[in-house]
């Protein structure tokens, strides 16, 4: 399947680990030259390093915390031209309205919620004046399996899903494609560290971490792998009629009537 993605430039916020690496694995394969955004210089030169000697392709990279002011302009400004934007950097912590207060709510909203309202003005702006453009959301199930134990997470990503709906309904009129995934939990070093600190405070035993997952769809997190090819496609021109909509890859667990 040719997805005629190759020489486009993507850039990829939160793209040095995780989720964000392995998208831009998966763009590296297809011939795309690559921008990667992290708050750590260290982990963008291992990322380059990786990328540029296994798919031969154009990586620059730039340390920026996007949850201060003025962020979104200066990466604009230090990538001007780009075809698509995968905004993936932040995470938001779980916690009821009492244990989330006020200073960790906005520290979380300025990064992930702040963070992809303010590069999807900016970069929209550059797209429209172009006529051709992708924007992809990476949000989370949260937003839609509304849960008080996740507040933060559970407004600030059905924020986030209204922003692309909202917005990728009007903006294909102007050649710009807004589009989003909602993952539910993937296998990355964030999620086992988060899962290894529960086990320690509930079993005594941070080894117990994986018996978190035997309820999930097939008893385990999702892939990277499983996440990031989707990406990738939506980005291609075989979706160049989807625009305003977001995607759910989560195992079918949102769809379930019983929570898992």
């Amino acid at each position: 399947m040719d997805l005629d993605l190759s020489g486009k430039k993507v850039l990829i916020t939160g793209g040095s680990k995780g989720i964000g690496l392995e998208i831009a694995r998966q763009f590296a394969s297809e011939g795309c030259s690559l921008g990667l955004v992290s708050r750590s210089n260290q982990d963008l030169l291992e990322a380059k390093n990786y990328l540029e000697s296994q798919y031969g392709v154009k990586v620059e990279t730039l340390e920026l915390d996007l949850s201060k002011k003025g962020a979104s302009l200066f990466l604009a400004a230090t990538f001007p031209i780009v075809d698509v934007l995968v905004n993936n950097a932040g995470s938001i912590p779980a916690g009821t309205i009492e244990e989330i207060d006020d200073e960790k709510w906005r520290e979380a909203w300025d990064l992930k919620v702040f963070g992809y309202i303010n590069n999807t003005r900016e970069f929209l702006k550059i797209m429209k004046a172009r006529g051709h453009g992708v924007i992809i959301n990476i949000i989370g199930i949260g937003g839609e399996r509304l849960d008080a134990g996740y507040i933060a997470g559970a407004v600030g990503n059905a924020g986030l899903i209204a922003l692309t709906k909202a917005l990728g309904s009007t903006s294909i009129d102007s050649g710009v494609r807004i589009l989003g995934i909602n993952p539910g939990p993937v296998s990355t070093e964030r999620l086992e560290f988060l899962a290894r600190r529960k086990a320690a405070i509930q079993f005594g035993d941070e080894n117990r971490w994986q018996e978190f997952q035997k309820d999930m769809p097939l008893s385990r997190a999702a892939k990277t792998s499983e996440i990031a090819p989707t990406v990738v496609f939506l980005a291609s021109h075989l979706c160049s009629y989807t625009s305003g909509t977001v995607l759910n890859i989560d195992g079918g667990s949102t769809s379930r009537n019983t929570k898992r």
